[in-house]
């Protein structure tokens, strides 16, 4: 048999620029949002909250240890939430943290509970952020999984899900944020359009 060739199905390709992943163009001002995504999400909802699924230590992907400075996936703090506009679920996030972090690099991290983090990030002026990075995640890469999973969704879909990820700086500290834009996200518009 041979050996399979491509990228893995459990590896995102990271690209630099969205029109390097080719998304429907909807999904272009959805990726591309240089301000709060959170405050967007709220513009586009008449009730907006965060649902965490789970925070806790857990080893982080292969495609995320180099972007926080580890040399081989090892073990971070992993925070998981469904951000839902009118109770539906818009956007999965992801966020991973090295062990090596201290309470003063993240201060408020460890008891977000159902507050968005993007409002914390965006409300601290110690917080350097990152240049915006895009990808197609297929249905083998363990965000998909887990964003289906999340979603009540047992059998896999072909179809892709677009996702952006952020580096964030605060003292020594290094934060990543993954966002996978679901579907529905598509479907919203701005509350004052309704």
């Amino acid at each position: 048999m041979s050996a399979r060739r491509g990228p893995s199905l459990r590896q995102a390709q990271w690209q630099p620029h969205v029109l390097a992943v080719n998304p429907p163009p909807a999904y272009v001002p959805w990726l591309t949002e240089g301000g709060s995504l959170t405050a967007r999400l709220k513009a586009h909802s008449a009730a907006f909250r965060v649902q965490c699924l789970h925070q806790r230590t857990a080893r982080c992907l292969s495609d995320e240890a180099a972007a926080i400075g580890m040399h081989r996936p090892g073990r971070v703090w992993e925070r998981e939430v469904l951000l839902r506009c009118d109770n539906t679920p818009a956007v999965f996030g992801h966020t991973v943290v090295p062990i090596s972090a201290t309470a003063s690099d993240w201060p408020l991290f460890s008891h977000l509970g159902e507050r968005s983090l993007g409002t914390t990030l965006f409300g601290d002026p110690l917080v350097w952020r990152g240049q915006l990075e895009f990808a197609r995640l297929r249905e083998g890469h363990p965000l998909a999984q887990r964003a289906r999973a999340a979603l009540g969704l047992s059998a896999p879909e072909t179809q892709l899900l677009y996702a952006r990820r952020c580096l964030y700086k605060r003292r020594q500290g290094t934060l990543l944020v993954t966002e996978v834009f679901l579907p529905s996200v598509l479907e919203l518009i701005k509350t004052n359009d309704k």
